[in-house]
């Protein structure tokens, strides 16, 4: 499944504030977070990708010898060299331009080093449960007859998986308000997001965030369902919709890949930053 991941993970993706490289013996200046935001693509200034040990067991990358560094200034590293490894891949497969807008992994990694917000893990656990209330798959139709069928045959199934797994009552509605969420379902989801180190609560919230649903994340990252699947049942209604009125076949292509890459991308950081132990560069490259 890690091999499926990775080789969605190199897709399209979406726009993010591209990272600095601080030269040896020299004090880089660094732009505002603000201006990096407009910056999605750049001619490529480096030959060579490496990784090298840092102190505190963490790993650093090496563009030609110069040490990569985040928006906020800080110094790149990476917790393990699972997560080193697939950030210096994404380096090390751009061609002539950089294209930030597909560097997933290393926007995560620079999202939990810099926390541009100030958010704490419990204001993160928050935001992410936030969407329970408004999950994807608990909102129901009352017609048309096929799409209710639809939604009943594909989701019903992910939602009575959660239920059992984590012992809890979701529920859907085809209420305009959704399903109410009981308290203990709520504190139950706490808990368990609250056993996430702060580098894998950012990338499960990122996955939530990109399927619009709690529920279809814990599937995904407990891998209960492949990354295909998870963003098929989150566009459940659209490729319905699609599938009776047509679509401009590479508008919609594209938004696919870009949610596949996404969210493939994010499912990766959650178990490589969750990887405590050394891996060999082979992972990547198979």
């Amino acid at each position: 499944m890690l091999r499926n991941l990775v080789r969605f993970h190199n897709c399209l993706g979406h726009a993010f504030s591209p990272p600095t490289v601080c030269p040896r013996g020299q004090m880089f200046k660094l732009l505002s977070v603000k201006s990096y935001s407009i910056i999605t693509e750049r001619k490529k200034f480096y030959e060579d990708v490496s990784i090298s040990h840092g102190e505190g067991g963490m790993f650093e990358i090496n563009l030609d010898r110069r040490k990569l560094k985040t928006p906020g200034g800080k110094l790149f590293t990476a917790p393990n060299e699972a997560l080193a490894i697939a950030v210096a891949n994404e380096w090390d497969t751009q061609k002539d331009m950089l294209k930030f807008y597909s560097m997933h992994m290393t926007t995560l990694c620079n999202t939990a080093l810099d926390n541009p917000t100030f958010r704490s893990k419990d204001q993160m656990i928050t935001a992410a449960l936030k969407y329970l209330e408004t999950d994807t798959i608990c909102y129901r139709v009352e017609e048309p007859p096929s799409l209710v069928e639809l939604q009943n045959n594909e989701w019903d199934p992910v939602l009575n998986w959660i239920e059992d797994r984590y012992n809890v009552v979701i529920g859907s509605s085809t209420s305009i308000l959704g399903p109410e969420i009981p308290q203990a379902t709520m504190d139950t989801f706490r808990q368990h997001l609250g056993s996430y180190n702060f580098w894998s609560l950012t990338g499960l919230e990122y996955v939530i965030t990109q399927l619009k649903s709690v529920v279809l994340a814990f599937a995904l990252i407990d891998k209960h369902i492949t990354v295909e699947q998870a963003v098929l049942l989150s566009r459940l209604e659209e490729e319905f919709q699609i599938g009776h009125w047509g679509n401009v076949e590479w508008a919609h292509d594209v938004d696919l890949y870009e949610l596949r890459s996404r969210t493939a991308a994010g499912a990766l950081f959650v178990h490589f930053s969750s990887e405590s132990s050394t891996v060999k560069r082979k992972l990547m490259q198979d």
